[in-house]
């Protein structure tokens, strides 16, 4: 179970930073589920990259929650960006 909680934390902090993305760009915006589906994919993405990388110097809880926020977030804006362009 210790295994997998760094993994839980990226993905529930992916949803999390997938959401406050699309709050804070709401032409970007997938809605509610679309934005944490997005987010939970980048989050685990995100996080998995960052501990490949050593961490960037964060470890433990912070540096999952930081891996997953900004990987969730940075995924939504780049699938927001091509449902966008798409659109037109």
């Amino acid at each position: 179970m210790e295994a997998l909680m760094p993994i839980i934390i990226n993905l529930i902090s992916g949803a999390v930073g997938g959401n406050a993305a699309g709050a804070l760009l709401k032409n970007l915006s997938l809605g509610t589920v679309g934005n944490s589906i997005a987010g939970v994919l980048g989050g685990g993405l995100g996080g998995q990259l960052l501990s490949m990388l050593g961490g960037g110097g964060l470890d433990g809880i912070v540096g999952s929650l930081a891996g997953g926020g900004l990987g969730g977030g940075a995924l939504m804006v780049v699938v927001g960006l091509i449902k966008k362009m798409m659109s037109k």
